[in-house]
């Protein structure tokens, strides 16, 4: 992996740059959105009771908190310690004994075959370098376990918003686009021969906000963590400009003629099964 000139990026500086973009903002108030989207992933994958599950950037627990509540013994690790904590008060205020702890998803403290299932939902996918990440997926679930991702297609809608916003913030050089794990064959490729069967599903998913399209990008500007660096990083002429494609995005796929938004995007559900 490098950049344009030829180097390789500077991995360090490149993580601690998506710590602390992913500190920033207030991401329980975006995930709230997609709340019913982690309880029917969960619903669908059938957690028995006892089941090992690792929650990989678990984020606030979407994922991670109805799987508990289905009767699995759940570990969630995400590289943010707010969005581990703010997981930790979730889960203690519905009295479920789950574990939270800060951690790299590609250099995870578990031993091998750790897991029956692991899991992740529009998290794992940002890790700056898939073949690490889905070498660790893989190494940390158990012969004939599952591997469970829900990941942004880049024709979506999630996959057009981060477009934008690339436009005008691009990420850093030699980093994979996130949205690339929503690519069928991308993820075969990645899984390889480590997988003795895979399914790839794509899902709809709602998004709804009681504002119109301008009021959501402000939302995303003050909660959402990547949004807000971006725009911190621009000049006004450029916040602006970027405000108004995203503006135009949410109100050109709006379905809601109410003064609300509502906009269906999609995500791949992969389910594969570790060799």
């Amino acid at each position: 992996m490098v950049d344009a000139a030829g180097a390789a990026p500077d991995m360090d500086t490149i993580k601690a740059k998506m710590k602390s973009t992913w500190i920033a903002g207030d991401f329980g108030k975006i995930a709230v959105i997609i709340d019913a989207a982690g309880d029917e992933f969960i619903d669908r994958l059938g957690i028995k009771e006892g089941e090992r599950v690792l929650d990989v950037a678990c984020g606030t627990g979407n994922l991670a908190i109805p799987a508990a509540r289905s009767g699995g013994v759940v570990t969630g690790i995400d590289i943010a310690p707010n969005l581990v904590e703010q997981a930790r008060e979730r889960a203690a205020a519905e009295g479920l004994d789950c574990k939270f702890e800060e951690g790299d998803a590609e250099d995870m403290p578990y031993g091998d075959g750790s897991f029956d299932t692991v899991m992740t939902m529009f998290g794992a996918m940002f890790a700056p370098r898939p073949d690490v990440t889905a070498k660790e997926l893989l190494r940390v679930c158990r012969s004939g376990g599952r591997i469970a991702m829900a990941n942004w297609t880049p024709t979506g809608f999630a996959g057009q918003m981060f477009k934008t916003s690339g436009k005008h913030f691009p990420p850093p050089p030699g980093i994979s686009p996130p949205v690339l794990w929503g690519d069928e064959e991308t993820v075969r490729s990645r899984l390889g021969d480590g997988i003795a069967d895979l399914k790839m599903t794509r899902q709809p998913v709602i998004f709804k906000f009681p504002f119109d399209p301008a009021g959501v990008v402000q939302h995303f500007r003050e909660y959402f963590g990547p949004t807000k660096v971006a725009f911190a990083n621009l000049e006004p002429d450029a916040q602006a400009a970027m405000q108004a494609d995203l503006e135009r995005l949410w109100t050109e796929n709006n379905r809601a003629t109410d003064g609300t938004t509502e906009v269906e995007s999609e995500y791949l559900e992969v389910i594969a099964i570790r060799a």
